[in-house]
């Protein structure tokens, strides 16, 4: 059975990230995307965990190369996602998670209609712009871009397949852990089964005729 492509995506301080993680280190069968971004990389970050760091030269030619699925320029700093790692990974079976920003999610959306789309919201918008302002991660001007962007980004909720209100994070993990499991086991999903067992529809109108 080819691999389901989950794509998480919500407002920067929604909390995304962090539930990513703690979904990741409860299930084995799902790995996670690691994206390209030119962002500096925070002090809590490693290169090819969390993101590929490199140089605004290096993703240009990996752009050109048509390397990304897709990629967005969001608050100065390009992100893009690897087209030939997700799509490897889906078809030898595997599972894969991607963390990206609304606008990329919608591009994605575009070219994989089967993916699963998973929207990440906090509270409140009051709570969301008190989030962004404890965090310290970004200076003046980056701050105000990020809570003038989740306006649009948060008008963007009803494109996705599900919503995850932030309220508490151990209770956020659960639902996206319930959202992957409950994505494998769909009947949709999983017709090599299914096909051992329809010749019992025609069995069981032949009994109904006699």
């Amino acid at each position: 059975m080819e691999g389901i492509l989950f794509v998480m995506s919500g407002p920067s301080g929604a909390g995304k990230t962090t539930i990513v993680k703690g979904a990741l280190r409860e299930l084995e069968d799902v790995e996670f995307s690691v994206s390209y971004t030119t962002r500096p990389k925070r002090e809590n970050e490693v290169d090819g965990r969390d993101y590929f760091f490199v140089t605004k030269a290096e993703f240009e030619e990996l752009r050109k190369k048509g390397e990304f699925l897709e990629w967005q320029e969001v608050h100065g700093h390009l992100y893009g996602t690897s087209k030939n790692y997700v799509k490897s990974k889906m078809k030898s079976g595997v599972n894969v998670l991607l963390d990206i920003d609304v606008k990329g999610a919608m591009s994605v959306k575009k070219q994989i209609k089967e993916a699963v789309f998973i929207f990440v919201a906090p509270p409140s918008f009051k709570e969301l712009k008190e989030r962004l302002i404890k965090r310290h991660t970004e200076g003046k001007e980056d701050l105000e871009k990020r809570i003038e962007d989740a306006k649009y980004e948060l008008s963007m909720i009803s494109e996705f397949d599900y919503l995850i209100v932030n309220h508490d994070v151990d209770q956020s993990i659960k639902q996206l852990e319930s959202i992957i499991i409950a994505e494998q086991i769909k009947v949709s999903r999983r017709g090599e089964f299914v096909g051992k067992y329809k010749f019992y529809k025609s069995v069981a109108r032949k009994e109904e005729r006699t």
